[in-house]
């Protein structure tokens, strides 16, 4: 059985929660909070967005409902969230999801690539961004732009290179056969799938809306 992961009403409480956390109004897409509460529900932070900007905007009467009720009364929000919560089994999630399946989608991004790795999807799409960004002579530890990025995203700036140059294993117009980081190869590839033949501009407009996740 699959959980159903279409949006549920009660989870307006949960958005507005978030919306009225300071510093208060819209958060951005990719927040940590935001993807954090994207990976409770198994919603889309593309689609909370939307769902926030709808709450900000006061667009159906459900959420003007919702203004006039909990609006100025942050205590009384927390105490219908915190059931909704308790209601739903989000506060033993493991064992209320026990031996149903759930069939994730954006939520892998934000998972390590293999047990024990670091690295996620997502720390591989901004690296994917530098790389576009640089030259190989500068893809090395050495680099302040990834010297910059390793900070933001919590790693060493040796980790940084080695996946650029798993990246550039997988750049068709490189072609380099050197050896490279072999537990690194297949999700390398699958970010390179996806965005290493794209419009670089909108992968850049992406990476800076993934950045506000780490900061």
């Amino acid at each position: 059985m699959a959980k159903n992961s279409k949006w549920q009403d009660d989870y307006w409480l949960l958005l507005m929660q978030l919306y009225l956390k300071k510093p208060v109004g819209l958060k951005p897409m990719y927040c940590r909070q935001m993807v954090d509460l994207s990976i409770e529900i198994h919603i889309s932070p593309a689609v909370l967005f939307n769902k926030m900007c709808q709450l900000a905007n006061l667009e159906t009467p459900r959420v003007e409902r919702l203004w006039e009720t909990y609006g100025q009364n942050p205590k009384k929000l927390a105490r219908a969230a915190r059931l909704m919560r308790e209601m739903n089994g989000f506060n033993n999630a493991e064992e209320f999801y026990s031996g149903v399946e759930v069939n994730e989608s954006f939520e892998k991004d934000f998972k390590p690539v293999a047990d024990g790795e670091v690295l996620t999807p997502v720390m591989l799409t901004l690296i994917l961004d530098l790389y576009f960004r640089l030259t190989p002579i500068t893809m090395v530890a050495a680099t302040p732009e990834v010297q910059e990025l390793a900070k933001l995203i919590g790693i060493r700036p040796a980790e940084v290179e080695e996946v650029l140059k798993v990246f550039q294993c997988c750049d068709p117009y490189l072609k380099r056969k050197d050896a490279v980081s072999a537990r690194l190869q297949e999700p390398c590839k699958e970010i390179w799938r996806r965005y290493g033949n794209a419009d670089t501009q909108l992968l850049a407009s992406y990476a800076v809306q993934l950045k506000e996740y780490f900061k």
